[in-house]
């Protein structure tokens, strides 16, 4: 008997007071829009700009989206044993899901994290972390597949030159102020930061913005014309 053919539709979206109230639904919904499309409706909402730069680099391919998880850490000379502990629990306190956020002063050739805070974050669950400073020990980051983004790979260490400088307050993160809880999206296109407060009304607009230009792909080989698909969905 022949089987008949298995139709999976996509999840209706929802609206901006739907996704107010459901922010399970509105989480799982930023996991499958794209950062570029998030970047434009927060600078057509917004009238701002919250994208990280081009130094911010992942260590693989990736796509992901979290509320972020803020840490900070200040330069300072030190033989204290316990400087950096308050880091290290910020991590064991993470929730499955969230995004690790990092701020690392002067940090450009600083490890702010590697393989042993990236397995940490990888047990609990995380989704990835974005790091304003350096990364180490990229093979077991990529054994385990754990996402980073980082302004490039060094071996340094932030042992006994940084303190910890506090968790879940409001950082700049490669120039974007990242707050508590603010919903991170990150894709091979870069890193945008979402302030919870407009995330709903900014999921809204990059649905739609994801649509039109993804329906404009077809419409583009068919005619062979940018310039009509432009005028007939109004995107570029």
């Amino acid at each position: 008997m022949a089987s008949a053919a298995h139709i999976v539709h996509a999840d209706t979206p929802k609206t901006a007071a739907e996704y107010k109230t459901d922010p399970v639904a509105m989480l799982d919904a930023y996991r499958h829009v794209e950062a570029a499309s998030v970047s434009d409706a927060i600078e057509q909402l917004l009238h701002k700009k919250s994208y990280m730069s081009h130094h911010m680099q992942s260590i693989f391919p990736t796509k992901f989206a979290g509320p972020a998880l803020t840490v900070k850490l200040v330069k300072q000379e030190n033989h204290d044993a316990d400087a950096l502990t308050g880091m290290l629990k910020a991590i064991d306190s993470g929730s499955a899901g969230s995004v690790y956020v990092m701020s690392v002063e002067d940090g450009a050739d600083i490890a702010g994290m590697g393989g042993l805070m990236g397995t940490a974050m990888f047990s609990r669950g995380f989704a990835g972390a974005v790091i304003d400073g350096g990364v180490r020990d990229l093979p077991q980051l990529k054994r385990i597949g754990f996402p980073v983004y980082s302004t490039g790979s060094v071996p340094s260490t932030s042992v006994g030159h940084y303190r910890f400088g506090g968790t879940n307050q409001t950082i700049d993160c490669d120039g974007v102020k990242v707050a508590a809880n603010d919903i991170i999206v990150a894709d091979q296109d870069g890193v945008v930061v979402v302030p919870r407060e407009n995330a709903p009304e900014v999921l809204v607009l990059a649905q739609k913005l994801d649509n039109s230009e993804h329906s404009m792909y077809p419409f583009i080989e068919k005619f062979h014309s940018i310039a009509e698909a432009v005028k007939q969905f109004g995107r570029i």
